[in-house]
């Protein structure tokens, strides 16, 4: 019967593992949904802005790529807004 402890044991602990990484990924969701609005607005005047324009297109790509790594977006959905705010950008 010995032998079968340890085999419970692991499975036990890689059931707490997994149910910590659930709770960790669930609270990050729920920061992360308080934190940010629910979807990047694109505004439809295209890339004729000033500087501040820009920076604010910046900012909205930094936090778009938050929200992906925080697995807030999937990858189709992520690389449409961010297509749709890199076609905003001007490159001089």
């Amino acid at each position: 019967m010995s032998a079968r402890r340890p085999s419970f044991d692991k499975r036990e602990r890689d059931r707490a593992k997994k149910a910590k990484a659930a709770a960790k990924r669930e609270k990050r969701f729920d920061k992360g949904a308080e934190d940010s609005p629910e979807g990047i607005e694109v505004p439809a005047g295209g890339s004729a802005g000033g500087p501040s324009d820009q920076q604010s297109v910046l900012d909205q790509l930094e936090l778009l790529h938050k929200r992906y790594e925080d697995e807030q977006l999937g990858f189709d959905e992520f690389e449409e807004q961010r297509s749709a705010l890199l076609a905003q950008l001007s490159v001089d």
